[in-house]
């Protein structure tokens, strides 16, 4: 097996546990042939060498900020081919930088208060893609994420906001006053390079129920710097 090269790239705001998470995903990518690399800062997103003989950058860094040049030298590597994929908050509640956003076709708005018991459905017309298949629909009890996505991304799996009350055990109603069906897991192309987004994984309960992590390893491969 040829080794491929992978960059974990961690930090930001603490609640989203940026090391226990990473952490969860080492074995499996070693396992899978990667030679890893971890970085507790983003100065590594600035240096084109360094990001361009990278296979895979696996981002897990919420509410953080992100330089031009930094933001330029991660768009610029998936461009060329580098694969970019990540979790909730760690990918699309991580910087406010147009550049970033665009590559991550997704950004995060709302979620109600507190975990709430939801339904994470696998896209039909989906059901065939690899990192999906034989998944169907995963009984969730976490945040559920409200985001803004762009049209042009692959949506493999859903969950669904309601009107009436938020779920989350108070008599506040959401504010919307129709269901809506917002993207949860979604791949994207970026130049030659491949994005994977799940917004499921906000704690490490989340990460290990079996059909999360297997949606979440998947996607990891599949965004890879395909050889």
């Amino acid at each position: 097996m040829a080794v491929r090269d992978a960059l974990v790239v961690r930090g930001g705001w603490e609640g989203h546990i940026p090391v226990a998470a990473t952490e969860l995903f080492l074995p499996f990518l070693r396992d899978a042939g990667f030679r890893v690399e971890v970085h507790e800062n983003l100065a590594v997103y600035a240096d084109p060498d360094r990001m361009a003989a990278a296979d895979l950058v696996v981002q897990c860094w919420s509410m953080g900020s992100i330089s031009d040049e930094q933001a330029a030298g991660l768009v610029a590597a998936v461009r060329a081919g580098t694969g970019f994929a990540g979790w909730h908050g760690g990918i699309v509640a991580a910087f406010h930088h147009n550049a970033y956003a665009q590559l991550t076709g997704g950004v995060f708005v709302h979620h109600p208060p507190g975990f709430v018991d939801h339904d994470l459905t696998v896209c039909p017309d989906r059901a065939g893609h690899p990192i999906v298949r034989g998944v169907g629909q995963v009984r969730l009890h976490t945040e559920k994420y409200w985001v803004l996505t762009d049209p042009l991304n692959d949506v493999l799996a859903t969950v669904t906001f309601d009107p009436g009350p938020d779920g989350a055990g108070t008599a506040e109603p959401t504010p919307w006053d129709r269901s809506v069906t917002l993207p949860a897991v979604w791949t994207r192309t970026w130049g030659s390079g491949r994005v994977f987004v799940s917004t499921v994984g906000h704690r490490l309960a989340d990460l290990t129920l079996p059909p999360v992590r297997t949606i979440t390893e998947r996607g990891l491969l599949w965004a890879a710097r395909q050889k």
